[in-house]
């Protein structure tokens, strides 16, 4: 993990800086940025936040994080009970799985977990009366002189700004622009997902079950009123679709989503019916560098690890914390504090990249049947008594 500094709050507006992405790591990044005294503007293609998305957990090094910004109170407030996790055959027989434990009230920092759009919004209230938003609009181009980062607007604005903040996401716009294409970056991990956020329950409230057939996994997390769908399966090669083509995405669930009994058509609809459905490969950034000239990424846009490692919303929120650190550190000195946040940050996002392919993928899509009864056993001595 990354070392700490203390950062004090900010008196007076200095220098503009755009954060391209009101992702979790655009939203912490404005904070820490307008924190250190920095004329913030985030610029969002989307009309609005954007919304969906499984839970994310809060633990590790990101509850420290939490309390710097003093948000963790209100986070231990909307944090999600305990579920119990069961992974099941076709014929939903539970093979293994691991009780909910019981929440220990007298430790305050205990990790937890909290729905994703409500972390959402609890950042963004943090900062939507500090900092400017222009939701519905992109970067067109940017021209970087030593003094200045000149960026264009797709809505025909032109802005001067002492550096840019790429954090839109693994599929960065921002990071085409100035380190070029994506493929340059990105590894693949043989595996796809798809993903929605269906607003009932089918499965009881607070449970988690998980259906293995070799390669394939189908996860149902319920919580709250609502349930994850989602599906993972294995493929040796890259399967050639357009990202905006979603009409193809659903067929190529539809082809992969297996037949696990008498309720596979309700879930197959429930999955790609769903009007926040979301398609994508298992895939990790891995970039020799996160900055050039005054660009710098942070999150998904520099470091992705996949959904396998399940610290997406962690690496961000650490992520933008270790910038500012590395800002207070070098105050005067952009590129060094920029390579500072890199030498900090680095071993921790590489051992969380790692966990994913040697940990993550096989307990979540095992590959074959030996691989699944491997990882059950595995399961059964994790929930045994100590």
């Amino acid at each position: 993990m990354t070392e700490q500094a203390s950062i004090s709050p900010a008196s007076s507006l200095g220098p503009r800086v755009l954060i391209a992405g009101a992702s979790f790591a655009g939203l912490a990044s404005a904070f820490w940025m307008r924190r250190l005294g920095y004329t913030v503007t985030v610029v969002e293609t989307a009309p609005g936040l954007k919304r969906g998305g499984t839970p994310v957990d809060i633990r590790e090094g990101t509850v420290d994080v939490m309390k710097r910004m003093g948000l963790f109170e209100q986070v231990r407030a909307r944090r999600l009970p305990l579920r119990p996790l069961s992974f099941k055959d076709a014929s939903g027989a539970t093979i293994a799985g691991m009780a909910a434990q019981v929440e220990d009230t007298r430790e305050p920092d205990a990790d937890c977990e909290i729905d994703r759009d409500v972390l959402l919004d609890i950042l963004f209230e943090r900062v939507r009366n500090e900092v400017e938003f222009r939701f519905g609009d992109s970067i067109a181009g940017l021209r970087q002189t030593e003094e200045a980062v000149e960026v264009g607007f797709r809505s025909g604005l032109r802005c001067s700004y002492a550096f840019v903040i790429g954090c839109d996401g693994n599929h960065s716009a921002l990071r085409r622009l100035c380190f070029g294409p994506e493929a340059d970056y990105a590894f693949f991990m043989q595996h796809y997902f798809a993903l929605a956020v269906v607003d009932k329950l089918l499965l009881d409230p607070q449970t988690t079950h998980i259906i293995n057939l070799p390669g394939v996994a189908v996860m149902l997390n319920a919580y709250d009123d609502k349930t994850d769908v989602v599906l993972a399966f294995f493929a040796e090669r890259e399967i050639p679709y357009d990202y905006r083509d979603v009409a193809r995405q659903r067929q190529i669930t539809t082809a992969h989503f297996p037949d696990i009994g008498p309720g596979t058509p309700a879930l197959l609809e429930a999955l790609t019916g769903s009007p926040n459905f979301y398609f994508d490969r298992f895939c990790q950034i891995r970039m020799p560098a996160w900055h050039r000239g005054r660009v710098v990424l942070v999150g998904d846009a520099a470091y992705c690890a996949s959904p396998a490692a399940g610290m997406g919303g962690s690496l961000a929120l650490v992520g933008a914390s270790a910038l500012a650190e590395a800002f207070t550190m070098y105050p005067d000195d952009l590129q060094q504090a920029f390579r500072e946040y890199d030498r900090r940050l680095r071993p921790f996002v590489e051992q969380v990249q790692a966990n994913a392919i040697d940990e993550g993928l096989p307990m979540f899509v095992p590959r074959t049947e030996d691989a699944i009864l491997a990882r059950n056993a595995h399961v059964a001595q994790l929930a045994a008594p100590a």
